[in-house]
């Protein structure tokens, strides 16, 4: 068989490696030394514009200043409607800014002017101006520009959100920033208090100085920077290129094409290392040297495989269809009962080898009784397996007869022990569950103790006395013991793999893991329950190999959940009596109900329906609920009667004296009397403004 097609050779991957990194490394340095030398430009530039900002705030009369500031904002203040140069060109514009027009002839304005301008001069910058905050409006308002295109006094511009310290200290001044417009270009401003005699802010000195030139000349070193680095590496990738193809590329092709030579060689013998001229001093080297001794090596062990792989192979597939029989054999089916809705039922089985002793079962005996198996046979391996199909198949057979747990486990001992001449024994957990009540009973043969999660609660261990493992001495007779499940119990049963894994220390997972594991979520769903279990035991054994069989099963009972029917009238009339005792009588049939309980139920209805229609709401009419519940057993029904009209409790009133002749008898109370003889129980309760009656009877 020839070597599949390189796509993408080592020459290849090792040059776009050595490209990669030094593109990597070139566009790094490319990057930190713009960036350094971009941060160098502009703190020197910050540097200038705050000292040039200092140097007019130390030239200027602050008090001039002051009172300029004050005759802006007499002006400033006092107009409505403020325009600031956003708006440069507008009629609306200029006809703010004439307001502001004897600003510039004022005494203060004329004083200050000739001093920034010589400033601007003598520094050659962009601008030079004096300005002061309007903290209400959030501004900067113009006092005095310098510049060859200046703000007029009295235009104002926003403070810009890095500035706004200003406006709660106006001795903050503002630190120099640098911006970017499509009408200035790059700047860097910056603004220093001017204060007045009395140490009071009259106004900021502010310096704009063009950084056009800089960023120009920023833009001019990364072109050349870049040219340059792109130099240097090409050249670098060309060297390192050759070198790698020399010391590395080059002895690897050599080991693979020997390789290949090696796996498409027909002969016994093959020499395809051997003939191989690699002398470098270094790992290439040292491979090639295990690669020739692994030949040698090769060579004998595959002419000492070839002699047992032919009987490994036929026992490997005896084997294997052996442990496909021994697990076909088992409930493996989920859910094993889709129709089922009051429980529900998840196993595993886990053989320590091909094959194993443990074996769980369940089925049902009948509709209303589940039966539930856990078994382990001692030993391993196939006897073990063949011993687990026998008690499996006795076990079954001898269930669904309905006998007890303990008359089949005795039954299944006596024919295991005929013949046992191996002597093996199985420990058996067995229990049927009566589904319709929760009621079971369990025999436990020398099994591990099942833990049981009630509604709510936690996984807990339940201990009792066990009988002798099946198989291990005729004439045994076995304990059993009931028990009782609530809607939303749970049980756990397992083998002895469980508890007794062990980890390289020899540690074993024990009782206590195998309940903290089930109570981590103990109202998990079975499937989910054991998948956690055997995921703590792997995380706990480790790589240590599974030495027993684990099998583990798990159950979680529903229970049937009660029925409740229910009929409306808007008025309890006597003529809606028949669509009463309809719907009544039409569950009572569906529960196969006796005729004499069905009668006995009619007749308290009727008595009850005709007091509410009759006097409830008397002489009105008003609404009546007939609510019917069928108990999950399916034996007992409650009817409840539910009216809003007046409170009246019939078990109040005495009963009636029935050994009384009928002449001397009080009118009235034989039917409420006759309501509670004939039934199991009758309750009554007023709540919420309503009347409830409620009756019972076990059918």
């Amino acid at each position: 068989m020839k070597s599949s097609r390189v796509r993408f050779s080592l020459r290849r991957k090792i040059a776009l490696i050595i490209i990669v990194m030094a593109m990597l490394l070139g566009g790094v340095a490319l990057f930190v030394s713009q960036r350094t030398f971009s941060q160098n430009n502009d703190e020197r530039y910050r540097a200038q514009a705050t000292n040039l900002a200092r140097t007019i705030s130390a030239m200027v009369d602050g008090d001039l200043v002051e009172a300029l500031h004050q005759e802006v904002a007499v002006i400033y203040d006092s107009t409505e409607q403020k325009i600031g140069s956003e708006y440069m060109g507008t009629p609306e514009y200029d006809a703010y800014i004439a307001t502001f027009a004897e600003i510039e002839h004022t005494e203060s304005y004329q004083a200050l002017y000739p001093v920034l301008r010589g400033i601007q001069d003598a520094n050659d910058v962009e601008s030079v101006y004096i300005l002061y905050v309007d903290v209400p409006t959030r501004a900067t308002v113009y006092l005095v520009d310098a510049s060859d295109d200046p703000c007029p006094p009295g235009n104002f511009d926003p403070v810009y959100e890095q500035n706004t310290p200003v406006l709660k200290n106006p001795e903050v001044g503002f630190p120099a920033y640098i911006t970017n417009t499509p009408e200035y270009g790059w700047l860097v401003s910056a603004a220093v208090p001017i204060y007045t005699s009395s140490h009071s802010v009259a106004g900021y000195a502010f310096a704009d100085i063009s950084m056009n030139d800089v960023k120009k000349a920023e833009n001019d070193f990364l072109i050349t920077l870049s040219v340059l680095m792109l130099e240097v590496t090409i050249a670098l990738c060309v060297i390192y290129i050759l070198i790698a193809n020399r010391i590395l590329v080059k002895p690897i092709n050599q080991l693979s094409s020997a390789a290949s030579s090696y796996y498409d060689s027909g002969t016994q013998t093959k020499t395809s290392f051997a003939s191989l001229s690699i002398r470098t001093k270094d790992e290439i080297g040292a491979l090639s040297t295990a690669m020739k001794q692994m030949e040698c090596d090769m060579n004998a062990y595959i002419h000492d495989l070839t002699a047992v792989t032919a009987e490994k192979e036929r026992i490997g597939a005896e084997l294997s269809i052996a442990t496909q029989i021994q697990a076909d054999m088992l409930p493996r089916i989920f859910p094993a009962f889709p129709e089922r809705h009051d429980f529900d039922i998840y196993a595993t089985m886990d053989p320590a080898k091909e094959v194993g002793g443990d074996f769980y079962d369940f089925f049902l005996v009948d509709d209303d009784h589940l039966c539930m198996v856990m078994a382990d046979v001692s030993g391993k391996g196939v006897p073990a397996a063949l011993f687990m199909v026998i008690a499996k198949t006795l076990i079954k057979n001898q269930a669904q007869t309905g006998k007890s747990p303990a008359e089949i486990l005795a039954n299944v001992n006596s024919q295991l022990c005929d013949g046992n001449e191996a002597e093996l024994f199985v420990t058996v957990w067995l229990a049927i569950l009566e589904l319709s009540t929760g009621k079971g009973m369990a025999a436990n043969a020398g099994h591990e103790h099942p833990a049981i999660c009630r509604k709510d609660g936690r996984y807990e261990l339940v201990v009792y006395r066990h009988s002798l493992a099946v198989a291990a001495m005729e004439g045994v007779r076995f304990r059993e013991h009931e028990f009782q499940l609530n809607p939303g119990d749970r049980l756990f049963v397992y083998t002895d793999g469980v508890p007794e894994a062990t980890d390289a220390d020899g540690k074993m997972f024990g009782a206590e893991r195998m309940l903290a594991a089930l109570n981590q979520d103990p109202a998990a769903a079975p499937e989910k329950l054991l998948r956690t279990v055997r995921r703590e035991i792997d995380a706990f054994a480790g790589n240590v190999p599974q030495f027993d069989d684990i099998t583990m099963l798990g159950l979680y009972y529903q229970g049937r959940e009660p029925q409740l029917f229910e009929l409306k009238h808007d008025e309890a009339r006597i003529d809606q009596l028949d669509k009463v005792l309809a719907f009544v009588d039409g569950i009572l049939e569906s529960l196969d109900c006796p005729m004499k309980a069905q009668m006995q139920i009619d007749v308290a209805v009727e008595e009850l329906y005709v007091n509410i229609a009759s006097y409830a709401y008397a002489p009105a009419a008003g609404p009546v609920t007939i609510q019917v519940g069928v108990a999950p057993d399916r034996h007992t029904v409650t009817i409840t009667f539910i009216d809003s009209g007046i409170p009246y409790d019939p078990l109040q009133k005495p009963d009636p004296d029935v050994t009384l002749p009928s002449d001397e008898r009080q009118i009235g109370g034989l039917g409420i009397f006759m309501v509670k003889k004939s039934m199991d129980d009758m309750r009554y309760t007023y709540a919420d403004g309503q009347n409830r009656l409620t009756i019972s009877k076990k059918i």
